[in-house]
């Protein structure tokens, strides 16, 4: 089980970040001392990336993307019953599905439209960055809130799978179920506005929520990672 940091003052509240900028300079600081400067942080996009890049440039970490995607249920487009991850690696919530009612085909349509996305975002936002060596690394995966986990639970068996020293999730904010999923399988669990209840949405953590094209993600990670490529002396390589 892996320890949980979090701001008691801000269990169950609403709106307590101005914007994801805002969240990203306070998990900053709740991060600072907690991972090594060698660490690597990954970034869900698309709303995960401003809260990493504010994460990364204030540690100084290099920064790159983890590209996981939603299986999307028929009826909406926020929730979802799954993920797919960059390495191909399919995570499902069986729960959700039966509770559902979902077909199988039902199920295969959306995966299948999950994994054309991450094809497609990886192209646009990775190009031809070579694959990175996670393996004895630290590495601290970010998304600008958690409601299921199951989308970040993708992305932390992938980093596992690539060996990975050390596992970190950080969220600006995240239901008690997702904390529930995921604390057990990670190595350090950060989450700054932990809220139950029945009813759980990302962006009630926030004052303004809106959601990013690629091309303002692409901007903002091509904004942390010249400098910090320049300080290193070369180019990092990618995830994938």
């Amino acid at each position: 089980m892996g320890e949980l940091v979090e701001d008691a003052s801000l269990r169950d509240r609403v709106r307590v970040f101005k914007d994801r900028r805002d969240a990203g300079v306070r998990l900053a600081e709740a991060l600072r001392g907690l991972v090594g400067p060698g660490a690597l942080v990954l970034a869900v996009p698309a709303g995960g990336v401003p809260v990493a890049v504010e994460v990364a440039s204030r540690l100084g970490l290099e920064l790159d993307v983890a590209v996981v995607r939603k299986a999307l249920y028929p009826w909406t487009t926020e929730a979802g019953f799954g993920a797919v991850a960059w390495d191909g690696r399919i995570l499902l919530n069986e729960g959700a599905v039966e509770a559902a009612g979902l077909t199988r085909g039902e199920v295969e349509a959306r995966v299948e439209e999950a994994r054309r996305s991450v094809e497609e975002r990886l192209r646009r936002l990775r190009g031809g960055r070579g694959p990175l060596r996670v393996g004895g690394r630290e590495v601290v995966l970010i998304d600008d809130g958690l409601a299921t986990g199951y989308t970040m639970l993708a992305a932390v068996e992938a980093v596992k799978a690539m060996r990975a020293a050390r596992v970190v999730v950080a969220s600006p904010t995240a239901s008690t179920s997702a904390v529930r999923l995921l604390q057990p399988r990670v190595d350090l669990l950060v989450v700054l506005n932990v809220r139950g209840g029945w009813l759980y949405a990302v962006a009630d953590a926030y004052v303004e929520w809106r959601d990013l094209s690629d091309e303002e993600v692409l901007e903002q990670l091509k904004g942390v990672q010249e400098p910090l490529r320049g300080r290193r002396g070369g180019r990092p390589e990618g995830i994938c």
